[in-house]
């Protein structure tokens, strides 16, 4: 692995230095196994501790907590769930499809409670979040967007639609015509985030395992490489990293997010730029991009665009890849030419997990014991706590109005096998590349889009 310092901005800026904790030294027992320390293994342990002190939890971890997208990511927690809303009242009806949404906005102030309650300094800013319309195709879409929340009953203190002088109030940037603005997302350090809960789920009890890499997750048991854990329950929450595990390959598919960092930028850079309350920022590309300014005044930004390898392999190599690099900071300087001469300090990426049919979910299979959550698709600093908080409703077996959301015990069908899963998610890739390159010669929503948008989800 290397140093676990050099994974990314947030691991070189937190409090600690990531000091293996021991590994498993053998076989051993538990009443819940949870495999995976990142938000989803570490919220689900914080949870059920709480609920239930006594509780023997064991969290198994192949490196350390937060290696995983939990401490790579942008630092968005929002009320974003990967599913839309019409895909989630196909699945359980319109009110159903309300209450998942009215969960996430919940969320995040969930998550900003806990870390203050647990004394988590993760540098949490809610400033929400300004999607700008930098073209004609993108200012149609930023107005239907605005559109189709009224007709799901949403107003205007969910999603707001600003005109291109309420857009600058928050975001200045080149060619800009409006934007949307929510205001359910906070800025945040994702490492300082998951580091704190790693040792406030310890402080609680529980045993976290480290360099302790999972093969195979069996009902009652975790085979790992160095012992076995017995537990009549067993959590999956190894998201982009599940296709390691035997017989999971195509759960979901390991697709790169790369992400760059500035340096700490003079306050007449900011006055130039904005982002005064911390607003995390994209546009409405097809392309995803996302960016944030930091506590200490850098610009984090990062955004899609690396290649699906092929067998759903996720190596270390993969976290960097100098052309996706080069893109990032071409669109930021296109975005922000003060930005131009600006020195950019850190590079990292890592895997998401996406499921086939970008519906995130959480479950237990009671006849088994096995528990999952994950597919998170990118909006996972947020939804891993929806998680562990089902997750410990489903596994103290208690009905409550997070166990009957829509998401609860969904079942996405598995990837394509080889090579038309390699095939298929690469060209969706490049899909979204051209159609955004059709729209900046067209200046109208691009076909190539309309035409891939219902196979990604």
């Amino acid at each position: 692995m290397g140093s676990a310092l050099s994974l990314s901005l947030w691991a070189e800026t937190t409090p600690d230095d990531w000091t293996p904790r021991a590994p498993l030294d053998g076989d051993t027992e538990a009443d819940v196994a949870i495999v995976g320390a990142g938000y989803t293994g570490l919220w689900t342990a914080h949870y059920l501790a709480e609920a239930d002190p006594s509780l023997r939890i064991i969290v198994v971890e192949a490196e350390v907590a937060g290696f995983g997208a939990s401490g790579r990511n942008g630092g968005w927690c929002s009320a974003l769930f990967p599913a839309s809303l019409a895909s989630l009242a196909r699945m359980a009806g319109r009110t159903a499809a309300l209450r998942q949404h009215a969960a996430m906005r919940e969320t995040v102030d969930e998550v900003a409670r806990v870390a203050a309650a647990e004394g988590i300094d993760a540098q949490l800013a809610k400033g929400g979040t300004v999607v700008l319309a930098r073209s004609p195709a993108q200012w149609t879409r930023a107005q239907r967007a605005v559109e189709a929340a009224r007709a799901w009953g949403r107003d205007v203190d969910d999603l707001a639609l600003l005109d291109a002088d309420a857009a600058a109030g928050r975001l200045r940037a080149t060619r800009t015509l409006g934007a949307t603005y929510t205001p359910d997302c906070a800025a945040l350090h994702p490492g300082r985030l998951v580091r704190g809960l790693a040792e406030a789920v310890e402080r609680r009890g529980v045993r976290i395992v480290e360099r302790t890499p999972a093969t195979a997750i069996e009902p009652g048991l975790v085979r790992t490489t160095r012992g076995i854990v017995r537990a009549p329950y067993v959590v999956r929450a190894t998201e982009g990293f599940t296709p390691r595990l035997t017989g999971a390959r195509r759960a979901v598919a390991p697709v790169y997010s790369l992400v760059v960092a500035s340096e700490s930028l003079p306050a007449a850079t900011w006055d130039e730029i904005g982002l005064a309350h911390r607003e995390t920022f994209s546009d409405h590309r097809h392309l995803v991009i996302y960016g944030q300014r930091t506590s200490d005044d850098r610009l984090v930004f990062g955004g899609r665009g690396a290649p699906y390898h092929f067998g759903s392999r996720v190596e270390p190599a993969f976290d960097r890849d100098p052309g996706v690099f080069a893109r990032l900071h071409a669109t930021l300087l296109d975005l922000f030419p003060v930005l131009r001469g600006a020195r950019f300090t850190h590079a990292w990426g890592g895997p998401l997990g996406i499921p086939r049919d970008w519906c995130a979910s959480v479950g237990l299979d009671r006849a088994t014991g096995l528990a999952w959550a994950g597919g998170y698709v990118g909006d996972g600093v947020s939804t891993t706590n929806l998680a562990g908080r089902t997750l410990r409703d489903l596994l103290l077996g208690h009905e409550t109005a997070l166990t009957s959301l829509p998401w609860v015990d969904h079942r996405s069908r598995p990837w394509e096998p080889e090579p038309l899963r390699w095939l298929g998610i690469n060209a969706g890739l490049r899909a979204m590349t051209l159609a955004d390159a059709e729209e900046a010669l067209t200046r109208r929503p691009s076909v190539v889009a309309r035409a891939v948008a219902p196979l990604l989800g």
